[in-house]
């Protein structure tokens, strides 16, 4: 039927909560930046922290006016909140920094029930499995080995490494030149409307919708081929492996 599987990550193979904007989560971080001498209050960080955002995302269309919907790396917020103090952190201090933000952030992560039994199907039918994700690399790499996907992928894209989102033609671009795929031979795989499937519609390609409690609300047409309303992962194989 398809020889490319493409996934969406968060809110199709992994369920996961986050709140970026909690007091507690600033008030832990500001003591974190503390300790490496970099003193904020934690109101002040956090509005640090969105100035930065936004600084990079000028940076990011900068480089790229061809970009329809950009991503940056959330990595150069990090530092530069150090370096807005005078400090000059080393790469490690700054990764450890993004991890213990994203584990302060997150209520909890975890697979969606059928998720191993149908990335095990694909890969007993010689299909090749693939990510596409809007996302933070340097918190989804720690994410998927936890989670013990990785071994699964045949190829994998994080929207901060290109700084490019979904659903921009040009990121779905950067993955099927990147793998060599044929667009009548994949579908897309995801749980967002309109960054998943109306990119993959736009793209050429075909998709599965699956709806889950974190999915986006449908406010227009939804352009899947296929759907699946009520977040059964296992009725995957059903419909698109064959």
């Amino acid at each position: 039927m398809y020889k490319n599987y493409i996934f969406d990550l968060y809110g199709t193979l992994v369920d996961i909560r986050t709140d970026e904007w909690q007091a507690a989560l600033w008030k832990k971080l500001a003591i974190l930046y503390g300790y490496h001498g970099a003193h904020y209050t934690y109101k002040e960080l956090g509005a640090a922290y969105g100035e930065l955002i936004e600084k990079e995302k000028a940076a990011v269309r900068r480089r790229h006016p061809d970009y329809e919907v950009i991503d940056i790396k959330i990595e150069k917020v990090f530092r530069g909140l150090f370096t807005r103090k005078g400090v000059r952190p080393t790469k490690a201090l700054v990764l450890f920094v993004a991890e213990a933000f994203r584990c302060y952030s997150t209520k909890f992560v975890k697979l969606y029930d059928g998720v191993t039994d149908l990335l095990d199907t694909l890969k007993a039918n010689g299909k090749r499995i693939y990510l596409l994700s809007n996302a933070q690399r340097v918190f989804t790499e720690n994410e998927l080995n936890m989670l013990g996907l990785n071994p699964y992928f045949d190829g994998v894209c994080i929207s901060s490494d290109e700084e490019c989102s979904k659903p921009d033609a040009a990121y779905f671009d950067a993955l099927f030149s990147r793998y060599g795929l044929r667009k009548e031979e994949s579908v897309m795989v995801g749980n967002d409307y309109l960054a998943d499937i109306g990119g993959a519609a736009d793209y050429g390609i075909d998709s599965l919708y699956i709806h889950q409690e974190i999915s986006p609300e449908i406010k227009g047409e939804l352009r899947s081929t296929y759907s699946i309303m009520d977040g059964n992962v296992y009725r995957i194989k059903d419909l698109i492996v064959k």
